[in-house]
């Protein structure tokens, strides 16, 4: 049998789907017999995502695309999908973005606009799905990074954006086991974290092919593993927490990071 439990039956939200880590997670949710609404703010990409997940199962996922930071917008996405599949079982707290930049060079706006996308849509997001996930004693999984317990230079909106999601884990955790619902993360980033897996987040910064395959090659000699870590990698432990596999876990913020985070800077 496999590590991971089959997910036949379970509905999952996902947000963040359209690239990386989101759509790896919905393709393998797909895969592994879940029913997916995702959600994303690229609408060609969350297309292809939701291609990709009917091919794994033959049903098309709910798509739902905009901007989680807009109140009804998120309010609309649980709505509809618990009006869609009648129940929810799984929460995937993974749409985040990078701000770079120090206490000297980044702008309130900046640090605004890291927080609301990291922290409060995820907070609000949360808020309006925990009641049916209590109705279904199902699961949360946040999409962290080693970057909320490690310092990097020039990230530090992003940095402290997930140290909240962090805590937010944990408070949410203990409120929620007394009603059966777990709630766990997985601590990775596009760029500081797991075993620097590289996404579409990585191009935002500016980099390009030259860029990224000099940041590959440092891959090797920054994490344990010595190598670069791939979406799938990820996807499994996502997929493993949200599972019965982990049916006794609950507040673990699981490093997916080639061993990264338990090295002297």
């Amino acid at each position: 049998m496999s590590a991971i439990s089959k997910l036949d039956g379970k509905v999952a939200l996902i947000t963040g789907a359209s690239s990386g880590i989101g759509a790896g997670t919905a393709i393998l949710f797909c895969r592994l017999g879940a029913k997916v609404s995702i959600t994303g703010r690229n609408v060609d990409n969350l297309a292809e995502t939701a291609a990709q997940c009917e091919k794994e199962n033959g049903k098309r996922p709910l798509t739902l695309s905009g901007d989680l930071t807009k109140e009804d917008f998120v309010k609309r996405l649980v709505d509809e999908t618990v009006k869609h599949y009648g129940k929810l079982d799984i929460l995937v707290n993974n749409a985040g973005i990078l701000k770079s930049g120090s206490i000297e060079t980044t702008s309130l706006e900046q640090y605004d606009e890291c927080m609301n996308t990291n922290v409060r849509a995820i907070y609000h997001l949360t808020m309006l799905a925990v009641p049916h996930l209590v109705n279904a004693k199902g699961n949360i999984v946040n999409v962290s990074s080693i970057a909320s317990i490690r310092s990097f230079p020039e990230l530090l909106p992003y940095c402290v954006s997930k140290s909240a999601l962090d805590h937010f884990t944990r408070c949410t955790a203990i409120e929620l086991a007394p009603k059966q619902v777990r709630v766990n993360s997985v601590k990775c980033s596009c760029i500081c974290s797991p075993g620097a897996i590289i996404t579409d987040l990585f191009k935002t910064l500016g980099r390009n092919e030259e860029a990224y395959q000099e940041f590959l090659e440092l891959s090797k000699t920054k994490h344990p593993l010595g190598r670069s870590g791939e979406v799938e990698e990820v996807a499994n432990s996502i997929a493993f927490l949200a599972s019965d596999s982990a049916s006794f876990i609950t507040g673990v913020q699981l490093p997916v990071d080639g061993g990264r985070n338990v090295l002297c800077p």
